[in-house]
Order: structure tokens, then C-alpha cells, then sequence
């Protein structure tokens, strides 16, 4: 179990805050991460990585001369915002494009996507490197569906070495599409882990068992085994993973290979030296040259009892980048000896701090933006009862952050409402304020998908009338149609599309039949919540409980009963409040 903490709330911000208090000589912290201390050459291409936290030394311990310069740092196993990555890319630009390289997790690929686009408005050229070194999440033919484990420090490795090398952003994105298609990964747990404040794991194993293929967020994995010896261990992940020979490579003895032995928590270094005792035979005699090899912890899980093997094939360009010098709190190989890198880069923190351009709303808008606070207010009540239950459901087949990512999205748009509100906010700035706030402190898919939700509600309610049922109905169809599309999820995905699709049907057709919004918010209310209920008969089809797809059957979606949760009691607001 996680023994210090404070507020579990802010245990991200506050261990933030340790860490580059204990490593000012390599990193300064920025709103949303931290960046390399040394400034890079100008005119080269910067590096940001990230993800969430709860995984150290990924992603922060990464940061620093020879590897990343910057990366995004969002909450407990939650991915960091559009905003953070946007706020960290600022502070590290050098004015040769960016390359956002992150993991392949949904609430990741949404925010850096999202990030991109804002980026590239601004007139930054920003690109994307996914990895996808995890072979138990999808089979090889679908292997841009994996996750990204351990195996992203190889890929990071080799597009910052690239970076600073002046390679072009073309050239660092070939090199680190190169690196991420030669890198193959698989992992094991023999207990959960257990989130800051929780009273019990994610997920448990039976004694004497040993899960195969399990994520680093604590998802349990796809298959459970009787536990080998350590021999036994490191014969299952060779195996494994060689049945995966790259493409590329055409005879296996005498190639070259990097290998990376992962703790995941709590398996210690004394358990790993006795498996990659075994690891580095059974390579051996197969005519491997292992280069370089890493046996550490690089990408954790809190306290997960576990470990990952990290295979990847070395061609002349990855070696090299593989063993060039790194200096960074986590990983350090050789001397840098490039004096321009030790040029102080002053940034302590970027401040996105800008005075208020709230224009004042008409007297009925701000009417209807104190139902709107009201309205949060309740849902965050309501949430905050029901944190255990949605975490409870949510680790059932994912991470068991619903509940706390929920909580923490709540807060920050409850606390911009009130600010907008103070400053004569009408109702449509009041929603798409509490959305930012929403999407920049919750991180991760949901986080991002509400705050996309309440900005589409905002523009179409706007500020100057007291919005009407038409308005409301289309302000939810706005919003729906915006989820999909930057969600990708359609009905029947077993997502929260799957209570949004049908409440926005129920608000339309009440709208277009002339009834009050209390009576028509009520009814598709009522519909919201059956719609949640039937999502435990779905099939996940995208996002971390895809590859959980049975153990999800019989469980209702968290997101599907958390936005039903949310509508109830917003519909219990519109009823006191206007009728």
C-alpha cells in the first residue's frame, strides 16, 4: 500500500514538487511538468514526453541532458492535460518543432493530439511518436493498439539523442518510429497496487499466482498462470518475446540487443539480478549479443509486485543512440561533454496567469449561471459519495482512478465557476470556464471528453438570454457529436457515449414536443440512467478495458454511470431552481 500521502488529491502536485526540489541541478518544474534545466541549441527539435504519475522515475525522471527536455506530468495514472502539455512545449521550445513522444493509452493519445493541434495553430510544427512495445495488449497484426511500457525509455532514448544531434524533425520522428518498431515488451504482476488513500489494491492475485500481460496503471492482466521460479520467469519472457522477431531481422545469432529488466515497485533489485541471471543465458546462447543491458526500476506501478522484460533489436543508428551519454535524476550512462548544453535555462515557472477578459453576461444569463454553479456544486456531492463504487468499477477492467479524476475535474470547474460567476460571468462563459478547468486538472480520456462536453453547452447557451429547452437540447448535440469525434467512441463501445447518445435523443425529441426544460430534463434523465445500467451487457471495444473485454461483461461502464450519476442530479437543480 501507498504509507505517505497527504491530500490523495494533491499527492501528484505535492510529489512534483519533492522531486525537482531534489534535482534542481537537471530539472525546473513548469506549470503541468518539468523541463531540462540546460537550455537545447536554438533552432533544434525538443522532445516532450509524459503521462501520468504514479509511474516514476517514468515520465519526469526521464527529463534531462541526453533524453527528453521536457515531459508532462498529470495526476495518478491519469494523462496529463492538453493544457500541461501545451504550458511544458512552451517552456522548452528551441524554435526547431517539437516531437511528442507518449505511450499508447487513450486519455494520452487524446490530450497530446489535442495539444498538437493547438501547438500547430500557434504555428509550431508538432509530431507524434506513439510506442507500442507491449505484445500482450493486441496481437502483432494489430499492433497500433498496444500499450507503451518500458519499452518507451529505448524509443525517448533515441529520438532525444537525434534531437540534439540537430537531426531535422523529420529525421527525429523516422528515428523514433525506427526505434519504437524494433522494441518489444511483456510484463507480470503477483499482487496490485494500491492508490494513494485506497484501502485495497486495484486488483488482487491469489498466492502462488502470477498475472500475465497486466498494464502499468494497475489493470489486472490477460492471464493467470501458476508463479514460475525465477528461471522459469525469465524462460516464459524470452520466449515470448522472441517469437516476436522484427521483421527486419533476418538471422538471430549474432545480432544485437538491448535489454531493459523492469521492477515494477516491489519486486527489488536483489529478485531482479536472479532473473537476469537467467535472462542474459538464455539470450546468450542464442547467439544474442546483449549491448548495454538495464536491470532497474524505469517505469513502476506504485507498489506492484512485478516485472517487465524489454527486448529491442539494435541496428547501427539505435546502438549508437542507445549508448550515447545521459545525465538525468534516473538514468545515466557516460559524460557530457557538450559545452553548449550547460547554458542555464532561466525558466523556473511558465505563468498562465492572464487578467480576466470575462465580459459581463445580461441579467438573465447570470441568473442562469448561479443554477449552473448549483448545478456542479451537486455533482460533485454526488460524486464524491460514490468515489469507492466508480473506483470500484473502474478497476474492474482499467485503472481505478474514475472516481478520483472525477472528483478532481469537479473541483476545478466548481472552483472556476465560482471565480467566473464573481466576475459577472453569464451562463455560457461560466460552463466553458468550469470545462477548462475540468479537462486541465483531471487529465486523462474523461477529463478531456467533459471539458469538451460543458465548452460545446457553453457556446451554444452563451451569454445573453436565459437559455431555453431548444438551446440546451442543442447545446448536448453539439456536445455529442464533438465527444465522438475526438473520442472515436460511437453507441455501443461502452462509453459514455453510451448515456450521452440517448439522453441528447430524449432532450430533442422533449424540446421539439414544446415541454418545460424540468420535464424534458427529467425524462432523459430517466433515460440516461437505464442507458448506464445496459452498459453492463456491452463489449468494451476501445480504451484500457478493451483488452479486459470479458471481465468487463456484467459490470456497467464508470464513465457511462458517472455521467448518468451527474445528469440526476443536475435534473434535480433544474427542478428546484426553475420550476
Amino acid at each position: 500500500m501507498t504509507y505517505l500521502f497527504n491530500d490523495p488529491a494533491q499527492f501528484a502536485d505535492e510529489l512534483a514538487e519533492g522531486y525537482t526540489a531534489a534535482h534542481r541541478d537537471k530539472i525546473r518544474r513548469v506549470d503541468g511538468g518539468v523541463i531540462r534545466r540546460h537550455k537545447a541549441k536554438p533552432g533544434q527539435v525538443v522532445v516532450i514526453i509524459g503521462g501520468g504519475s504514479g509511474h516514476y522515475p517514468a515520465f519526469g525522471g526521464f527529463v534531462g541532458l541526453g533524453l527528453a527536455h521536457g515531459a508532462a506530468l498529470g495526476n495518478v495514472f491519469a494523462a496529463p492535460s492538453a493544457q500541461q502539455i501545451c504550458n511544458v512545449a512552451h517552456a522548452a521550445d528551441a524554435g526547431g518543432g517539437i516531437l511528442f513522444c507518449y505511450a499508447n493509452y487513450a486519455g494520452d493519445v487524446l490530450n497530446f493530439t489535442q495539444a498538437q493541434e493547438h501547438l500547430r495553430a500557434q504555428g509550431i510544427d508538432v509530431r507524434l511518436v506513439i510506442v507500442t512495445d507491449d505484445i500482450a495488449s493486441a496481437p502483432a497484426d494489430e499492433r497500433h493498439k498496444r500499450r507503451g511500457i518500458a519499452g518507451t525509455l529505448a524509443v525517448f532514448k533515441a529520438a532525444a539523442v537525434a534531437a540534439d544531434a540537430g537531426k531535422t524533425l523529420d529525421e527525429v520522428v523516422r528515428i523514433a518510429t525506427a526505434a519504437n518498431d524494433r522494441v518489444r515488451s511483456l510484463g507480470v504482476a503477483f499482487s496490485g497496487c494500491t492508490l494513494p488513500g485506497a484501502a485495497k489494491p486495484l486488483f488482487e492475485v491469489d498466492p502462488g499466482i502470477m498475472e500475465v500481460g497486466m498494464g502499468i496503471h494497475g489493470e489486472p492482466g490477460l492471464d493467470r498462470v501458476k508463479a514460475p521460479s525465477a528461471d522459469g520467469l525469465a524462460e516464459m519472457l524470452v520466449d515470448k518475446l522472441l517469437a516476436e522477431i522484427p521483421k527486419t531481422i533476418n538471422n538471430l545469432s549474432g545480432a544485437r540487443i538491448g535489454v531493459i529488466l523492469n521492477g515494477l515497485g516491489a519486486v527489488k533489485y536483489e529478485e531482479l539480478f536472479v532473473v537476469y541471471r537467467k535472462i542474459e543465458q538464455l539470450l546468450t546462447v542464442r547467439g544474442l549479443a546483449i549491448v548495454a543491458p538495464v536491470v532497474d526500476e524505469m517505469i513502476t506501478s506504485f507498489d506492484m509486485a512485478g516485472v517487465s522484460l524489454t527486448l529491442f533489436w539494435l541496428g547501427d543508428e539505435l546502438e549508437q543512440s542507445w549508448l550515447a551519454a545521459a545525465d538525468t535524476p534516473a538514468f545515466h550512462r557516460g559524460v557530457i561533454t557538450d559545452a553548449h548544453c550547460l547554458i542555464d535555462n532561466g525558466v523556473e515557472s511558465r505563468d498562465t496567469q492572464k487578467e480576466s477578459s470575462i465580459k459581463p453576461g445580461s441579467a438573465e444569463s447570470q441568473a442562469a449561471a448561479n443554477i449552473v454553479l448549483a448545478a456542479l456544486e451537486a455533482a460533485l456531492d454526488a460524486i464524491a459519495a460514490q468515489q469507492d463504487e466508480l473506483g470500484r468499477l473502474d478497476a474492474i477492467a482499467g485503472d481505478g482512478d474514475h472516481g478520483i479524476g472525477m472528483q478532481r475535474g469537479l473541483t476545478a470547474a466548481v472552483n472556476a465557476a465560482r471565480t467566473a460567476i464573481s466576475e459577472q460571468a453569464g451562463a455560457g462563459t461560466t460552463l466553458i470556464t468550469a470545462g477548462d478547468a475540468w479537462s486541465d486538472r483531471a487529465g486523462g480520456t474523461s477529463g478531456m471528453l467533459w471539458g469538451v462536453i460543458l465548452r460545446n453547452l457553453g457556446h451554444a447557451v452563451g451569454d445573453e438570454t436565459k437559455p431555453d429547452t431548444a438551446t440546451i437540447a442543442t447545446g448536448i448535440a453539439e456536445a455529442l457529436q464533438a465527444v465522438i469525434v475526438a473520442g472515436k467512441a460511437q453507441l455501443n463501445d461502452k462509453t459514455l457515449v453510451d448515456v450521452l447518445y440517448p439522453f441528447s435523443t430524449a432532450l430533442t425529441k422533449g424540446a421539439t414536443q414544446g415541454f418545460s426544460t424540468p420535464e424534458t430534463w427529467t425524462a432523459a434523465a430517466e433515460v440516461a440512467k437505464q442507458s448506464a445500467d445496459a452498459t453492463k451487457n456491452l463489449t468494451p471495444k476501445i480504451g484500457r478495458a478493451r483488452p479486459h473485454a470479458d471481465k468487463s461483461i456484467g459490470n456497467p461502464d464508470p464513465g457511462a454511470v458517472s455521467m448518468a450519476l451527474v445528469i440526476d442530479v443536475v435534473g434535480k437543480i433544474i427542478r428546484r431552481q426553475c420550476s
